[in-house]
């Protein structure tokens, strides 16, 4: 999926009868987004989605199934959307209890996550439209926390502003540097003031994180070039700060350039917030899946400075979001999420459908109108 246009798949189980659910996600991606059920229609209205990119990871994982075209599942993304599959499945030999609870669920296989572009054209397309969902629920695999492990959280996880900063120089001889403008020079400052700036400027109680993962400029060590390019990402929970930044950032950055004689472009290449849930859709989830994984262990611990464009969507409607323990049995082999060695136990993938699946009935079952 890497490189495409994201895309989502929904469909209304319960609004139309299907001979079985590969023909309901066709009829869906014929739909091309455009809904098959009016929110009248639509009665209770609950949201299950999955996401389902790689990485362009060169994969190291020594599974028989190991990539080996540059892009891995690193994320366990995979995971997320055969444990969605599983219970599209689940709910579909259900239907008819669906269709007399007068009930929809839609299905969200979502692209673009990891570029933070995904969920927000899913809603452009009309992901909350036609209908409208009253709740949605979300979850995640973790590489590192074992089987049957839970974890939640709200604000789960930080907001980020991702940007990329383009100085404008003057190109010419290494030797002669005298008649040139070196925006390398300017973009060793930007960077150091970038840092002084989360260094002097932000609580140390805040938890806020801002890096400078991408440093590009040149070509030969004896020729200054035109342009310097950094890549950066900001992390934070507090939105009112992250804003504050983002204005901040513009300042710095555009104060530094003209002291070094370079114009500098900002653009944006991420923007969401925080992901916040809901405390009593959160509750009712716990419930659902409690009940129906009785051996799995729940902790409130889910707090982390990753990102994730759910919160486009827990932003919009009462929503929750789980991590799944999926870490393989050897411990030698675990490895964080985005590593190329990664590994996930496919152990989980039932216990992921069985999780979306009490969700959605469970929700269902309380707020049948």
């Amino acid at each position: 999926m890497l490189g495409r246009r994201p895309f989502f798949v929904k469909r209304a189980l319960g609004c139309h009868p299907y001979t079985n659910i590969f023909d309901a996600i066709a009829g869906a991606a014929a739909a091309q987004g455009n809904g098959v059920c009016t929110d009248e229609q639509a009665g209770t209205v609950v949201m299950l989605r999955g996401d389902m990119d790689a990485l362009p990871v060169v994969e190291e994982s020594g599974e028989p199934f190991a990539s080996t075209n540059g892009c891995m599942h690193a994320c366990g993304h995979d995971m997320h959307a055969t444990a969605l599959l599983g219970a599209a499945r689940l709910l579909k030999a259900r239907e008819a209890a669906l269709v007399d609870a007068n009930a929809t669920v839609k299905l969200l296989f979502q692209p673009g996550e990891e570029t933070f572009e995904g969920a927000r054209a899913a809603i452009a397309d009309g992901l909350l439209e036609n209908p409208r969902p009253q709740a949605a629920f979300a979850m995640h695999v973790n590489s590192q926390s074992p089987l049957g492990l839970v974890l939640y959280g709200s604000p789960a996880l930080s907001g980020v502003y991702g940007f990329r900063i383009t100085l404008q120089g003057k190109g010419g001889h290494g030797s002669s540097p005298e008649i040139c403008i070196d925006p390398i020079t300017a973009g060793v400052h930007v960077h150091l003031a970038l840092q002084e700036l989360i260094a002097r400027e932000v609580p140390a109680a805040k938890e806020v994180a801002l890096t400078v993962g991408k440093f590009a400029g040149g070509q030969a060590a004896n020729v200054i070039p035109d342009t310097c390019v950094l890549e950066g990402t900001l992390r934070g929970f507090d939105v009112e700060l992250m804003e504050h930044l983002k204005t901040r950032i513009a300042e710095v950055v555009k104060g530094v350039a003209t002291t070094y004689r370079t114009p500098a472009t900002i653009e944006t290449l991420s923007d969401v917030p925080p992901l916040v849930l809901d405390d009593d859709m959160t509750q009712a989830s716990l419930g659902y899946v409690g009940a129906t994984l009785p051996k799995a262990a729940f902790l409130p611990l889910f707090h982390a400075m990753a990102s994730e464009d759910f919160a486009l969507i827990s932003s919009e409607i009462p929503s929750a979001y789980f991590t799944f323990g999926a870490a393989v049995t050897d411990t030698d082999e675990h490895f964080a999420q985005h590593h190329p060695k990664a590994r996930f136990s496919d152990a989980e993938l039932p216990l992921g459908a069985a999780a979306y699946a009490a969700v959605a009935l469970g929700y269902i079952a309380d707020h049948k109108e």
